[in-house]
């Protein structure tokens, strides 16, 4: 954005409703620098979202958030500009790949780059938006499915699917596409079932019986351990993306601040 083209705003440091928009600068920023992966690019975001939002403020009822308004903003600007990304995972390959029961991943090699935070943002940028944000406001920021599906405009059901299907994605990219083929005769659940219900069983949304089964799965099973392990690992890796001092410098939200005359 050319700053010096920028929009004017009617608004200032008295303006209450300016006031509480500012104070949602840094979690903007955040959410921005992990979906877009480029400092500049989320700043140039979250910029455009703050200006949107003082912009429409009339359009604001207090139904949902102010957060919850804003990140929808932010959302749909992120959406527009990204629509035509030909670098995107394809969920269909992916979702294939864990289909097929004799799927797996190295979990050494999947949770070592999670831990480097600029991996992790890098293979976050190359799955598909939509994925992106529920994985990185559920896993990262910690914020409810039902908060998310209000951002997005979706059901929760519709959250909680993707919230699986990113994640399986997430490990997917991690791990380079890694396979191996190892049979797995005389285990309950067949792989692919049992690979549905890991993200409820780490969210702790299984009943006590489909634990058991799931459990004794995975205790004989020999390809989904590993995959468990990675799901552990990266989805615990997203939490780390949470700390403001590691994900936005201290200047930027203060830059966006000038930027859009908000103090």
């Amino acid at each position: 954005m050319d700053i010096g083209q920028e929009r004017p705003v009617a608004t200032g440091p008295e303006d209450g409703f300016g006031a509480l928009v500012a104070a949602e600068i840094p979690g903007l920023c955040r959410y921005a620098v992990s979906i877009v992966g480029d400092r500049t690019r989320a700043e140039d975001l979250v910029s455009d979202t703050v200006l949107r939002a003082l912009e429409r403020r009339g359009q604001y009822r207090a139904e949902s958030s102010l957060r919850t308004w804003l990140h929808r903003i932010l959302y749909h600007l992120a959406i527009d500009r990204a629509r035509h990304d030909s670098h995107e995972v394809s969920m269909d390959s992916v979702e294939a790949s864990w289909h097929d029961d004799r799927y797996t991943v190295d979990p050494s090699v999947v949770v070592e780059r999670a831990q480097s935070a600029e991996a992790l943002r890098e293979t976050l940028v190359h799955l598909p938006e939509g994925y992106r944000t529920v994985l990185v406001l559920h896993d990262a920021e910690g914020w409810p499915s039902s908060e998310i599906a209000d951002v997005l405009g979706i059901s929760l059901p519709a959250v909680k699917q993707r919230l699986r299907r990113g994640r399986m994605m997430l490990v997917s990219a991690l791990a380079r596409g890694e396979e191996r083929r190892v049979a797995n005769e005389g285990v309950p659940l067949s792989c692919w079932e049992a690979r549905k219900s890991v993200s409820a069983y780490l969210d702790g949304e299984l009943a006590l019986d489909e634990r058991a089964v799931l459990e004794s799965h995975l205790g004989r099973c020999a390809t989904c351990p590993p995959l468990y392990q990675a799901l552990v690992g990266a989805t615990a890796s997203l939490g780390t993306l949470h700390d403001p001092d590691s994900v936005v410098p201290a200047d930027v939200a203060e830059r966006v601040r000038a930027r859009t005359g908000l103090r």
